[in-house]
């Protein structure tokens, strides 16, 4: 399944929960609200998409985050999780340096993995491989190499 792909998936599927904890959560006062009593609507948070470490560890996350932090313009919390936001703050230095065409959205699809390889592969952490917009095992060393870098250093 293509990374795009699986991200829309995951974000379908969390919509799909919340709205029915939503559901479940106001049961109790939906059933005893008369007939006459307007309609609760229930809104989802799509902020937060999915979180997409491609192999990193926590501490090798956080350390991304940091350097995202000091250099991109990355204002969420340093933990470990590389989600909507930190993928923004990536895409905008993907988007100035290695050929990112896409959106500033968060999502790790494969015009941001693809950018990703120009990036690991131009700059010396040791990605070798096609730039094919796959995020295999090859791309993830590669960026466990940059991810450590960035924890000896941010």
């Amino acid at each position: 399944m293509r990374p795009n792909v699986m991200a829309r998936t995951f974000v379908g599927l969390t919509a799909v929960v919340g709205i029915a904890a939503g559901t479940l959560a106001g049961a109790s006062t939906g059933f005893a609200a008369s007939e006459s009593a307007p309609g609760q609507a229930v809104t989802a948070d799509a902020g937060v998409l999915a979180v997409v470490n491609l192999g990193l560890s926590t501490n090798q996350a956080k350390g991304v985050q940091r350097w995202l932090r000091a250099e991109w313009g990355y204002t969420d919390s340093i933990d470990g999780e590389l989600g909507t936001n930190s993928w923004k703050a990536f895409q905008r230095h993907l988007k100035a340096y290695h050929g990112y065409g896409g959106a500033i959205d968060g999502v790790v699809g494969s015009g941001t993995v693809s950018a990703l390889q120009r990036f690991l592969k131009n700059n010396g952490w040791g990605y070798t491989g096609a730039i094919d917009g796959q995020a295999g095992p090859q791309t993830q060393a590669a960026f466990k190499t940059f991810a450590n870098w960035c924890v000896s250093n941010y």
